[in-house]
């Protein structure tokens, strides 16, 4: 077996079999690739199947050398384990030299939210008179009614806009499709831009049912999403670090603040595990404890 041939029938697995999307690949193959170059560096030949438990360990020891905080070296670790996971189910191995390899222990990172007097405050900062004011516009309104991926929003379609019914129809992750709910001024902020900076757009004929678009009539990237947010957020001096995801984390805060059903966000966020949505009830007690800590005459 060599390297190069493994990783890309894995990620053909990755991609057919277990329906993951292009950057969830990405990433994958990228933690994998850690080993590879580890491998290289100290000269050994060893393939796929020669790599033994010590091997991983001196390779962890290596990057932890490199600065590599301990949340990336348990998603690299996560990422090989997968690989020879899909290497015993093709027979190709007999052993897995993961499976005594230990993640390093990291706490459970709680994600910064907005208030939503800061989400709003953010929104109205947006300048509606240049041309792209209204669909930058929407584009947050959308974020923060929905609680959407960056890549769930850029590849959301008009064919998916159901505002009669108040639903929009979302293909995430491992294209799994689910209804969620829009709220109203999402849904009249939409629908301002469709009327007003897109129909002024020459539309390339692969983008024409994806509703948010450049100027030159193309698919926004993941990147502009961030750079829009970013723009806005300094601009008004905000210290926290925001980004599209902070508009998801806020949505799905602000439901279970206001007595929201887990199961209802989880269905929502669409998250296959409720332990990934549960996070949330653990932001709210945070939220909480700093609200005493800053507020009480005692704290």
């Amino acid at each position: 077996m060599n390297w190069e041939s493994e990783i890309s029938e894995f990620r053909n697995y990755l991609k057919i079999e277990k329906g993951l999307s292009d950057n969830s690949i990405h990433a994958y193959i990228t933690d994998l690739t850690k080993l590879v170059t580890f491998l290289e560096d100290k000269g050994s030949k060893k393939g796929p199947e020669d790599v033994i438990l010590a091997d991983l360990k001196e390779m962890m020891e290596w990057i932890g050398e490199r600065g590599i905080s301990p949340r990336t070296q348990a998603r690299v670790i996560s990422g090989i384990k997968s690989f020879y996971k899909f290497l015993l189910i093709e027979e190709k191995v007999e052993k897995d030299p993961t499976a005594l390899l230990e993640s390093p222990k990291i706490g459970r990172k709680l994600p910064d939210i907005l208030s939503v007097e800061e989400i709003d405050t953010i929104i109205n900062s947006v300048d509606l008179r240049k041309s792209e004011g209204q669909r930058n516009k929407a584009i947050l309104e959308t974020l923060y009614s929905c609680g959407l991926r960056v890549s769930e929003l850029i590849e959301l379609k008009i064919s998916n806009l159901f505002f009669e019914s108040g639903f929009i129809k979302i293909e995430g992750k491992g294209n799994k499709e689910r209804l969620v709910p829009i709220s109203s001024k999402a849904i009249k902020e939409i629908n301002l831009y469709l009327s007003e900076y897109r129909r002024t757009l020459k539309i390339h004929k692969e983008d024409e049912d994806i509703l948010f678009l450049n100027r030159r009539g193309r698919k926004l990237s993941r990147v502009m999403i961030f750079t829009i947010i970013k723009n806005l957020t300094r601009k008004l001096g905000f210290e926290k670090n925001i980004s599209p995801h902070t508009f998801r984390h806020s949505f799905a805060t602000h439901l279970i603040d206001g007595g929201a059903n887990l199961r209802a966000v989880q269905e929502m966020l669409g998250h296959e595990s409720i332990i990934t949505t549960e996070i949330y009830t653990h932001l709210d007690k945070e939220y909480l404890k700093n609200t005493l800590i800053q507020f009480h005459p005692r704290s």
